[in-house]
């Protein structure tokens, strides 16, 4: 099948639909106050195309002017251990290939700067974070001599400095237009060759294999795979220094430098692979969704009340998706912010861990496997052993 829009990110044309959703909330990660505002959330189409030349899978239907990233969004994963001890470790490694002591870091969406900081305070760098979601009084203290703040979308023409090293996680698969956001980066370097690159997006061959229709939702506009992230820095005259998978293989980690000429690594090349496992996912998906959906409804027909952990992305489409609202008695977060909020969709109350405590649910299914044990170790240490499955 083609389509009428070409590649974002090569400008190919040899495109395949792969998963379609006739209606989703235009934004999952945002706080609504009322069950009713939740279940009036707009909703809108997606359709997601492959593309067989570069890779790269792209919501051909998006329309960013749906999505307001300045509004009540909460995205951070940091009041998670879990999440605190990777995004500590990932600084040091930065600081261990990166001499950044009083060099200038640019963080593009930057999100509530809780990565931003830890990489000032392991390397002594001066960070600058641009997010128009960023919140001031979540990071007190933080916008003084280490690290500043442009409440904003990144514009290459609003930084007011030549950064020494670019970030960018978890914000490139949110752009529609990825090789406009190429060059935009390249503008804001400036042509200096001597400037780091770390980036870190969602995998998703993982999606694919698995059939996880829950990490597909209207804000991800943009999926890669290793070697379709690394084709993109390299169709923009970057050279990929270092790729690999983290996080229980769910996130691309990726250090480029502003130079051309380096071989590719040998984990850029997967485009066969991808386009079998491509080819395949809409019969995976199709199994997976029902599989889940039998799942939830069979326990709620036999009385057994069914709790979510994950009020985010993964738990707004779990539920949307499959049109599950009441099967779901409670949905648990140990986000604070997120706490007595409204999840779009559903209007699901997103309550505390201890709240379980009042409801006791039969079966608890967690959104993202890499909180298993410490989900588990919390639930025993309320003295509650329900059911614990993870998607």
């Amino acid at each position: 099948m083609s389509a009428s829009k070409p590649c974002p990110a090569c400008g190919g044309s040899h495109l395949s639909e792969i998963y379609r959703l006739d209606a989703i909330p235009v934004q999952s990660c945002i706080l609504l106050d009322t069950e009713a505002e939740a279940r009036a959330f707009p909703r809108a189409p997606l359709v997601l195309m492959f593309c067989g030349t570069c890779g790269l899978v792209f919501n051909t239907v998006f329309d960013l002017a749906k999505v307001d990233y300045a509004s009540t969004t909460e995205e951070s994963q940091h009041f998670s251990g879990t999440f605190n001890r990777f995004a500590q470790e990932l600084a040091a490694e930065v600081a261990s290939l990166y001499d950044l002591q009083d060099r200038k870091v640019l963080e593009i969406g930057c999100g509530k700067g809780e990565f931003l900081q830890e990489l000032a305070r392991q390397t002594g760098t001066h960070g600058h974070g641009v997010d128009p979601g960023f919140i001031p009084e979540r990071l007190p203290g933080a916008d003084g001599a280490e690290i500043t703040f442009q409440r904003e979308y990144f514009d290459p023409k609003t930084i007011a400095f030549s950064p020494d090293f670019v970030v960018c996680r978890h914000t490139l698969e949110h752009i529609p237009e990825v090789g406009t956001f190429m060059r935009d980066i390249a503008e804001v370097i400036n042509d200096r060759g001597d400037v780091g690159i770390f980036f870190e997006t969602p995998d998703v061959r993982r999606v694919l294999d698995e059939g996880a229709f829950w990490d597909i939702y209207y804000e991800h506009c943009s999926y890669f795979t290793l070697g379709s992230h690394a084709r993109l820095f390299r169709r923009a005259g970057m050279d990929v220094t270092k790729l690999y998978l983290a996080y229980d293989d769910q996130y691309i980690i990726q250090y480029a430098a502003p130079a051309a000429g380096r071989p590719p690594l040998e984990n850029e090349d997967d485009l066969d692979a991808v386009t079998a496992l491509a080819a395949a996912f809409p019969a995976k998906v199709a199994e997976i969704r029902a599989h889940w959906t039998d799942f939830v409804r069979s326990r709620h027909a036999a009385g057994r009340k069914v709790a979510i952990w994950g009020g985010g992305s993964k738990g707004v489409s779990f539920l949307t998706t499959n049109g599950l609202e009441d099967e779901v008695a409670r949905v648990i977060d140990i986000n604070p912010f997120k706490q007595g909020k409204y999840m779009p969709g559903t209007g699901h109350r997103v309550s505390a861990p201890e709240d379980l405590k009042d409801t006791v649910p039969d079966t608890v299914i967690v959104m993202n496997p890499v909180y298993l044990s410490e989900i588990g170790a919390q639930l025993a240490s309320m003295g509650l052993h329900p059911e614990l499955v993870a998607v």
